[in-house]
């Protein structure tokens, strides 16, 4: 039996406030789907495709906000790391889904035209109809009358605004180098 100190395997020590960052994506993603809740729930605004594609991200974003919270203190910071391309993410969407509704491109999914009436009789197009009607994709909604800021508009800033302060908040705590 030695009396010497055992060997650490590691021992980077992260310092600072390692949790905020995944604090921020629990807040941002909570934040983001609460809003949709009470939008299409609360408000009775139907979503079109592409508004249900922007949803993702933010789930991912909830995902790992949660998973950063839970991870031991070293690999915390690398899975708050993991949000920037999934806000990134969701900016391209919202690009996207905003050039849509501007009339700049039509829309890349097939569910954002208007429903395709199968057969020949009336009763046979009637029946293949949708219960409830798709809201197409290049109809932009309006939270407010007076502010001419789709809801489209407004997620993209928000995962803006979200991206640059968790990328603040990565970067400071680092020091300028780079996660890896």
């Amino acid at each position: 039996m030695s009396l010497a100190p055992r060997r650490r395997i590691f021992t980077r020590v992260e310092r600072g406030p390692v949790r905020l960052p995944g604090l921020l994506l629990v807040l941002a993603g909570v934040a983001a789907l609460g809003m949709v809740w009470w939008v299409q729930d609360g408000l009775g605004i139907m979503p079109c495709a592409l508004c249900l594609w922007e949803r993702w991200p933010w789930r991912v974003v909830l995902g790992l906000g949660v998973l950063s919270l839970l991870v031991p203190r070293r690999w915390a910071r690398l899975v708050a790391w993991m949000g920037v391309p999934t806000l990134v993410a969701d900016l391209v969407l919202c690009v996207i889904h905003a050039g849509v509704e501007w009339k700049f491109w039509p829309s890349p999914l097939p569910e954002c035209m208007g429903p395709h009436l199968q057969g020949q009789t009336m009763a046979e197009r009637l029946a293949s109809m949708p219960l409830r009607p798709g809201k197409p994709c290049d109809t932009p909604t309006y939270l407010f009358d007076w502010l001419p800021v789709s809801l489209t508009v407004m997620e993209g800033l928000a995962a803006f605004v979200v991206l640059t302060l968790l990328l603040g908040l990565l970067l400071r705590a680092d020091g300028g180098r780079t996660a890896g």
